[in-house]
C-alpha cells in the first residue's frame, strides 16, 4: 500500500475495503460499551435488512424453525451460542491469520458461518453472513487488546445481536 493510500488510523491496515465500507471506530479497539453499541448497529440493522430481503424470497427456507416460548432455546440462543460460537470463531481467525490477510479471513470465515448457518435453515447462510463478518472483523480488531478481550467482546456483541429475536421467540403467541 502507497503512502498516499494509506489508512489514517493503523489499526486497519490490511482490512482491505472494510475500512471504506464499515464505521472508522470499528478498527479503534477502545471504549468498550460504546464500540459494543455502534458494533451492534452495524451488525444488527443490516440484518434486518438482509432477513427481510431473504424471506420475500425463500420465505420459510430463509430462517430456522425454533420453537416458541421456550427458556432453553432463549439460554442457547443468546448465551451458548455466542459463547460456543466465538470460541470456534476466533480459534478459526488466528489459524487463518497464519496464512492469509486479515481481510481475506474476515471474508473466509463470514462465508464458512454463512454455509454452517445455512445447513439449519436453506437461505439462513444470506442473511447470517453480515453479523458474522463484523463478529470477525471485531474479533481481529480486539485481538490487538488480548485474546480475552477479543473473546469478551464478541461474545457479547453475537448476544446483543440474538437477544430482540430471542425475546421475540419467548413473546410470540
Amino acid at each position: 500500500m502507497t503512502a498516499d493510500r494509506a489508512p489514517a488510523f493503523p489499526a486497519a491496515i490490511g482490512f482491505g475495503p472494510l475500512p471504506r465500507l464499515l464505521p472508522r471506530r470499528l478498527f479503534t479497539p477502545a471504549a468498550p460499551v460504546r464500540y459494543l453499541a455502534l458494533a451492534w448497529l452495524t451488525t444488527f440493522v443490516p440484518a434486518l435488512l438482509l432477513s427481510a430481503l431473504v424471506s420475500s424470497v425463500a420465505g420459510e427456507a430463509a430462517q430456522p424453525d425454533f420453537p416458541f416460548g421456550s427458556w432453553t432455546i432463549f439460554a442457547l440462543v443468546v448465551i451458548f451460542a455466542p459463547i460456543s460460537e466465538t470460541l470456534i470463531m476466533g480459534t478459526v481467525l488466528l489459524i487463518l491469520r497464519q496464512f492469509l490477510s486479515p481481510a481475506a479471513t474476515v471474508v473466509l470465515s463470514a462465508l464458512g458461518w454463512g454455509v454452517a448457518h445455512s445447513l439449519a435453515a436453506r437461505a439462513w447462510g444470506l442473511v447470517i453472513w453480515w453479523p458474522f463478518l463484523i463478529f470477525s472483523t471485531v474479533f481481529l480488531v480486539w485481538r490487538e487488546r488480548g485474546l480475552l478481550q477479543a473473546f469478551a467482546i464478541v461474545s457479547l456483541l453475537h448476544a446483543l445481536h440474538n437477544l430482540l429475536p430471542a425475546i421475540g421467540l419467548l413473546i410470540a403467541p
